[in-house]
């Protein structure tokens, strides 16, 4: 059993954690994130440093442990460095192109395909078939990249559509008379 809620979280100069009764917030230099304590596991700032430690009595402590320490060192490294999601769109004739906080497609259907970003959510489009899709909350840059990329995901027989930038598409064999 994995055992990742022992490790501290360390704090980067300008992040600051403050512990409520029912909410946790992380302030940064990016900006800040908050999240609703559990109560099977207790949070304390020692120094620089977050610690995070279950709560004997409760029946899902052990569970929650390592999964609000992965939540709040997201929050942390969120405020700090930020996170991002490369796409690459494959195919002849897939555009992108940011304009705002939308973000216009092109890829192949009879129509235009215009995202509208959340608000924490900023899309770059370095070239016409590169989207970058940044912010600070790692599960919402993650879900945005999942939206934009289920408009058209890699088919397997030629590999078109849209797909994560470290994403490996096996490419099938084609059917033999």
């Amino acid at each position: 059993m994995s055992r990742i809620g022992k490790n501290p979280i360390a704090l980067p100069a300008g992040v600051e954690v403050k512990i409520g009764e029912e909410q946790i917030t992380v302030k940064g230099p990016l900006g800040t994130l908050a999240t609703a304590s559990h109560p099977a596991v207790k949070v304390a700032v020692e120094g620089q440093e977050v610690v995070c430690s279950k709560v004997d009595s409760a029946a899902n402590g052990a569970a929650m442990w390592g999964t609000m320490r992965a939540n709040l060192n997201n929050m942390v490294n969120g405020v700090s460095k930020g996170f991002e999601k490369k796409l690459q769109l494959v195919g002849v004739g897939y555009r992108a192109q940011a304009q705002g906080d939308t973000l216009n497609l092109t890829l192949g259907f009879s129509h235009p395909v215009a995202h509208k970003m959340p608000a924490g959510i900023k899309v770059e489009t370095p070239t016409q078939t590169e989207i970058l899709i940044k912010g600070i909350d790692r599960q919402l840059v993650g879900q945005v990249a999942a939206e934009v990329r289920a408009y058209r995901k890699p088919e397997p027989y030629k590999g078109k559509g849209v797909r994560y930038a470290d994403e490996v598409v096996v490419i099938k064999e084609t059917k033999k008379k």
